[in-house]
């Protein structure tokens, strides 16, 4: 397996014992969920801010009565419709 060149690019994983190589598959697995769910935060906070703050300046250091309604419920509905898709994956699943 390649690493990249990076901190432990010299490391032969066929030496690594059963045990060790496991946990190694798992912390991918994990940074990957976390790489997965940053992802989302990103692309939720890109569209509901678009959608509610808009292109224009910021005028003050906290959301007015519209905005911040606004962006409540546009999370709210990004939570929502992303729960439909993970039950509607679910029953593919069964």
């Amino acid at each position: 397996m390649d690493l990249g060149g990076g901190i432990g690019a010299n490391v032969d994983l066929s030496k690594l014992s059963d045990r060790d190589k496991h946990e190694l598959q798992q912390f991918i697995v994990n940074e990957s969920q976390k790489a997965r769910i940053q992802a989302t935060v990103h692309s939720l906070t890109d569209t509901c801010f678009s959608k509610c703050i808009g292109a224009g300046p910021v005028k003050k250091g906290a959301l007015d009565k519209y905005e911040e309604p606004c962006m409540r419920q546009c999370v709210d509905r990004f939570l929502d419709a992303n729960l439909v898709v993970i039950k509607e994956l679910e029953k593919f699943k069964s």
